[in-house]
């Protein structure tokens, strides 16, 4: 066996937990179509069809939905369907498999001809759903579950952490946005390239006409939710910048008085930019630590909920 392809075996197993039995799965599930590569027929002598990664990415999604939709359902007994969908969406979105192939040494053995990977989460993390799809192939969906378990969340993730901190920044403006009837747009600021190809967006908030922070991405999905989080932390932390977007909202209120319309809408913000209780304890914990065990899972839930109860309870 050639040195690399042993390299490759040992690389696997300290991913995955578990040995190679074809690994050309696993090779093809590593290779980027950015390589442009073509099977070879040895009979014909001809180039076949190109060969990349994105088959076994879809399979690998598949997989990890049943997976981790098992695994949420069971953790969360008594959960209604909403927060289950929800959890479940946080673990396999594309930041955390992109930020998990960087952790388990994923991203180092992508094959891509001309660009670097190391900051590219969407290619992590698509390489992360292709190499499920190969262990599912090689080794079935028991394997795949195992993976998820012992070697995921065993040593990488925190569910509980990651359940019950809030990441769509984008969903949470459009919601503040709209309770609070202020128009929200996001006007493309600039979209390039780095220096390997690839693209890079860059976006802005528009709330009421006034320009709000600039996020940037590769991805446009990216910039916007980096835009989102960053003017929602300006919103809670710049009590000028705020009292800038209610007065433009008091200018297009029509058959009130200016002042009275101006403390209305600003108690109404002040309300909904509110950080209760739960959401500074979820906030204090970084997603660049996912693997980080303050508090037992039992602890988190219950400080949780115990908080949230307490809030309704005051209203």
């Amino acid at each position: 066996m050639p040195r690399k392809e042993k390299e490759l075996y040992a690389a696997l197993y300290k991913i995955l937990g578990v040995w190679p039995r074809k690994i050309q799965y696993y090779k093809v599930a590593l290779m980027h179509k950015s390589l442009g590569h073509r099977d070879f027929n040895p009979k014909t002598k001809r180039l076949g069809k190109r060969i990349s990664n994105e088959r076994l990415e879809f399979l690998g999604d598949a997989i990890l939905d049943a997976v981790v939709g098992d695994l949420v359902y069971r953790r969360y007994t008594g959960k209604p369907e909403g927060f289950l969908t929800n959890t479940r969406s946080k673990l396999v979105q594309r930041e955390t498999l992109g930020r998990l192939a960087q952790q388990m040494g994923i991203t180092r053995l992508i094959m891509a001809s001309g660009r670097s990977v190391q900051h590219n989460s969407y290619i992590g993390g698509n390489a992360f759903e292709a190499l499920v799809g190969a262990l599912y192939l090689d080794r079935g969906y028991d394997a795949c579950m195992t993976f998820w378990n012992k070697r995921v969340m065993g040593e990488y993730l925190n569910a509980d952490k990651i359940a019950y901190k809030e990441m769509n920044f984008k969903s949470k403006l459009l919601e503040w946005s709209q309770k609070n009837k202020v128009q929200l747009e996001y006007r493309m600021v600039s979209q390039s390239q780095d220096e390997n190809g690839s693209p890079i967006f860059v976006y802005a908030v528009v709330l009421n006409g006034v320009v709000c922070p600039n996020g940037e991405g590769y991805s446009k999905k990216e910039a916007q939710q980096m835009a989102s989080e960053k003017t929602i932390n300006k919103l809670r932390a710049d009590k000028t910048f705020a009292d800038k977007i209610i007065i433009v909202q008091s200018e297009q209120q029509e058959g009130e008085t200016g002042t009275e319309k101006e403390k209305e809408v600003a108690v109404e913000m002040e309300s909904s930019l509110k950080v209760t209780a739960t959401e500074q304890a979820i906030d204090e914990l970084s997603l660049d630590d996912l693997s980080a065990r303050e508090l037992s899972r039992e602890e988190i839930i219950a400080a949780a909920e115990a908080a949230a109860y307490s809030e309704k309870e005051a209203i």
